[in-house]
């Protein structure tokens, strides 16, 4: 297996003041571009569960109450 070559493997080869100017210019896009910002993302999570809700009879959630305890294969229903 080859070993993998990494950016900062070929900025050490480099002079030492190409060196310094590479990585202060890397600064500078940092602070340019910002990294992670505020509100960005995904908002974390709080614990809290959403309620789901079903929009059923009561017919059909005796139903699928029951499907569900007796492990019924819809697919297998379906099929005739």
């Amino acid at each position: 297996m080859r070993n993998k070559i990494t950016t900062d493997d070929l900025i050490n080869q480099l002079p030492l003041e190409r060196q310094q100017k590479i990585r202060e210019n890397i600064d500078k896009a940092i602070l340019k571009w910002g990294g992670k910002r505020e509100n960005a993302g995904r908002k974390p999570k709080t614990g809290n569960v959403l309620e789901f809700r079903i929009r059923v009879s009561k017919k059909e959630k005796e139903f699928i109450d029951y499907a569900r305890a007796h492990n019924i294969n819809y697919d297998d229903l379906m099929q005739g």
